[in-house]
């Protein structure tokens, strides 16, 4: 596969030796608050927490209870227009999100397990049901920085990781040069030059639903628009801009404010997901009403032609918001998208597999600039086999600390005490 190359930059950051498992920071008391250890990163274009998933309750509600209070949602029902001032996390989506990871070592070579947790600024509802390509680019970088993995190989290090969300696995990839810094990369979207991370997907099609296309065609009619869904990292309902009135062009701000669109857009994926059978995380399909509430699934994105020389033009929804830029795993799932004969996005920019695994270059233009992809498939038979996905993120640790749960339950306090004495 085409590496997507790094820039040659460095950073001065230098790596720990990985330190015991017990020896990594685990909530403790000071006064009667207690404190629990996060690190805030970037991944990508989104941010959000890393968390050791060991110190973490087990219990689920409890889990729930620590995210609300350490990205400052409310505890309970609705609050429009919640800035987040008590916590972590940041309005949008692409601000709201928290990771669990944890080190599998059984193999030849450690594998990390991550479980996402994504949030929203005006409730207190967590949806488990999907992972984020951005914030994952995040995690190596954390795992190196905790000291969990090595970083004291100069050259190519790559990880592993398991979303248990989803079930895809990725292979993350940095750099280290031999003084110890890591290789730097520059993204749309984000202001400088970061330590580099390459993501590739093995394997990403029916991520989410078993399906490439988990209707059994190429093409839908929802509410008079048409549509074609793709599962290939997520599932994605991909609608072309003029089927809306639109070009694909609009500023996020304009379609945000477009409560007709938004509307319309809500009725297509509805239907949408309950036609590609969107299940929750424990299995149970999806109801209209929950569909009409997620904050993750389906994806929802309108295409247009580009303007600037890519192959097309995307507004991406996740779906209740318009995203800044446009997620890594939206990006592979339209790419993806492209390849498939008949699908809306092959219509606009029609790309071919032949019949033996080859790399496919997609270049997606987007409000931040434009998100080069590369999907290694082959066509046999009239369908589509993707062998792997790949694309270049950077990461960075913002903090890593304390962070106080003021006014946490009893419960919360009596799990986060037995954590911190084990």
């Amino acid at each position: 596969m085409r590496r997507l190359k790094p820039g040659r930059d460095t950073l001065q950051t230098p790596h720990p030796e990985p330190p015991a498992m017990t020896q990594l920071p685990r909530p403790r008391l000071r006064g009667n608050t207690w404190e629990f250890p996060v690190h805030h990163m970037r991944g990508g274009t989104s941010t959000g927490l890393v968390i050791w998933d060991p110190i973490a309750p087990q219990d689920h509600e409890l889990r729930e209870e620590l995210l609300r209070h350490l990205m400052g949602v409310p505890p309970t029902g609705e609050w429009p227009g919640n800035r987040q001032i008590t916590g972590l996390g940041r309005g949008p989506a692409t601000s709201n999100k928290v990771f669990f990871a944890s080190l599998e070592d059984g193999g030849a070579a450690p594998r990390l397990i991550s479980t996402l947790a994504q949030l929203a600024s005006d409730h207190g509802r967590i949806d488990w049901s999907v992972n984020c390509g951005n914030m994952s680019s995040a995690l190596q970088l954390w795992a190196l920085d905790t000291g969990l993995v090595n970083g004291q190989n100069a050259g190519k290090n790559e990880l592993d990781i398991l979303n248990t969300n989803t079930g895809v696995l990725t292979t993350s990839r940095m750099v280290i040069e031999p003084d110890g810094s890591f290789a730097t990369g520059e993204i749309p979207g984000v202001m400088g030059r970061h330590p580099a991370v390459d993501l590739f997907l093995h394997r990403p099609a029916g991520a989410k639903t078993g399906a490439l296309l988990p209707t059994g065609q190429a093409v839908d009619v929802f509410h008079g628009v048409r549509a074609s869904c793709v599962d290939v990292a997520v599932p994605m309902v991909i609608i072309p801009a003029g089927e809306l009135g639109k070009t694909g062009h609009e500023s996020t701000r304009e379609l945000a404010a477009d409560v007709e669109l938004m509307q319309r857009l809500r009725e297509i994926w509805v239907e949408a997901g309950l036609k590609m059978q969107l299940r929750r995380k424990d299995g149970q399909p999806m109801t209209a009403q929950e569909l009409l509430l997620s904050e993750t699934i389906p994806k929802v994105c309108i295409i247009g032609a580009s303007t600037i020389g890519a192959d097309l033009a995307v507004r991406y929804f996740t779906p209740q918001t318009v995203h800044s830029s446009l997620a890594v795993s939206g990006g592979c799932c339209l790419a993806a998208a492209t390849l498939i004969p008949g699908s809306v996005a092959h219509d606009l920019a029609p790309k071919q597999a032949s019949a033996s695994f080859s790399e496919i270059g997609v270049d997606i233009e987007n409000p931040a600039g434009v998100l080069s992809t590369t999907i290694v498939a082959a066509l046999r038979d009239g369908q589509l086999d993707i062998e792997s996905a790949a694309y270049q993120r950077s990461a960075q640790v913002l903090l890593s600390g304390f962070a106080p749960v003021y006014g946490a339950s009893i419960e919360l306090q009596r799990a986060l005490e037995q954590v911190a004495g084990a």
